[in-house]
């Protein structure tokens, strides 16, 4: 095996409907990757850009360990699509058609849907205030903000609207203001979503510490549950997002969503 150069790191660049990545490979070596490195690499003009940074490590209790980053340097227990774009680099890499993956969040597990797609099981929602979290008890259904979000834990925390139309919402100011209401004392990630047919939704999403992106995972999730619980569709619901579509499935054994993955590049960063 060659020796790796110290004052190189070395990065896959991949996207899941354009909601981009970059992801860096540390298993079998010291991690050197810190929140000063995940912001230097997200400048997308000085740097590589990404919606999130994602880190492969060893573990005993799975295939891979997993730690995401945001772009604005702070940590995040789940990120559904770069999940899925890691499952399938080491299915490629293996030949496994199933895997195993550690995250905050706990074991995930994925698979080879076929076609091209690749499944990730995100686990069981968290549906009680204080799991999600938020700041004191309440309904998580209907939550005391104009419009009367759902929230939703995904292992990261989401506030869902359930608007008419969902391209009418000015998102960069709505979404902005919203990541940071006092009812979640960690911040979170914002969806507002319309009913466009039936078990299919449109929706648009403003991520915690990143901003617009053209999609997001766990949003998906956490959108689809929303939507099961206001009864507004079943528990396998069509997402449209502004970056293609993924398929969400609430199951027993918890939240499965299948949609695509790409991988653009590899690159080197120098630290």
């Amino acid at each position: 095996m060659a020796v790796r150069d110290s004052s190189y790191l070395p990065f896959m660049k991949m996207h899941g409907l354009g909601n981009d990545f970059v992801v860096v490979d540390e298993r079998g070596i010291t991690s050197r990757v810190d929140s000063a490195v995940a912001v230097a690499i997200a400048d997308r003009h000085r740097g590589v850009g990404f919606d999130q940074l994602a880190v492969l490590s060893d573990t005993p209790d799975a295939d891979v360990r997993l730690v995401f980053w945001n772009s604005d340097g702070s940590q995040s227990a789940a990120c559904g699509n770069a999940t899925r774009c890691i499952a399938r680099h080491v299915m490629d890499e293996t030949g496994a058609t199933e895997l195993t993956l550690q995250t905050a969040r706990g074991i995930l597990r994925a698979k080879d849907a076929g076609n091209g797609l690749t499944a990730v099981n995100m686990g069981q929602p968290q549906l009680d205030w204080q799991n999600i979290p938020l700041a004191r008890a309440m309904d998580t259904l209907e939550l005391p903000i104009a419009g009367a979000p759902t929230a939703t834990g995904m292992g990261n925390p989401h506030c869902t609207f359930f608007v008419d139309d969902a391209e009418a919402v000015d998102l960069a100011i709505n979404g902005a203001e919203l990541e940071h209401h006092p009812l979640y004392p960690e911040r979170t990630n914002v969806q507002f979503a319309s009913l466009i047919g039936p078990d299919h939704l449109r929706m648009r999403v403003w991520e915690r510490g990143v901003g617009i992106t053209l999609a997001s995972g766990s949003s998906s999730c956490a959108t689809a549950v929303a939507a099961v619980r206001r009864g507004l569709t079943g528990r396998d619901v069509q997402i449209d997002l502004d970056g293609g579509t993924l398929h969400v499935s609430w199951r027993d054994d918890g939240v499965w969503m299948t949609g695509p993955t790409a991988h653009v590049f590899d690159g080197q960063w120098r630290l």
